[in-house]
């Protein structure tokens, strides 16, 4: 196994599962992290509102994911609609990731363990 600091995750607008194969020094096993739930709002006085706060949270969302991110050299990004390319560009536009790479996939709904494997087979682990 390299010793590349890998990560790879699914995400939908709801959570994301975040599996990686090193913590703050080592590179190891690939492991899972608790998942991140995105806050959903509801009922709001204006569409505008609305939009603002649905914008906060996915940013908010997007910043818990990229803390589990931290340090990875190389990421696989995976998931139904176009919430991996919002990710990716949101990643891309933060100095820290703009360097990264990414490779995007789409995907339905996995259990945990369907992320597990599909990210060491993804990376060859």
């Amino acid at each position: 196994m390299s010793d590349k600091k890998l990560a790879g995750l699914w995400i939908d607008t709801q959570k994301a599962v975040v599996v990686k194969n090193h913590d703050a020094q080592n590179a190891f096993k690939f492991f899972l992290c608790s998942p991140v739930k995105a806050i959903i709002q509801h009922g709001n006085s204006s569409e505008n509102a609305g939009n603002n706060a649905e914008q906060t949270n996915k940013v908010k969302f997007f910043k818990e994911v990229e803390h589990l991110l931290i340090n990875s050299e190389e990421v696989l990004i995976t998931g139904p609609g176009t919430i991996q390319e919002e990710l990716k560009k949101h990643l891309h536009d933060t100095a820290q990731f703009k360097d990264l790479k990414i490779t995007l996939e789409t995907s339905q709904q996995m259990s945990d363990e369907q992320v597990l494997e599909t990210v060491k087979t993804h990376f060859n682990a």
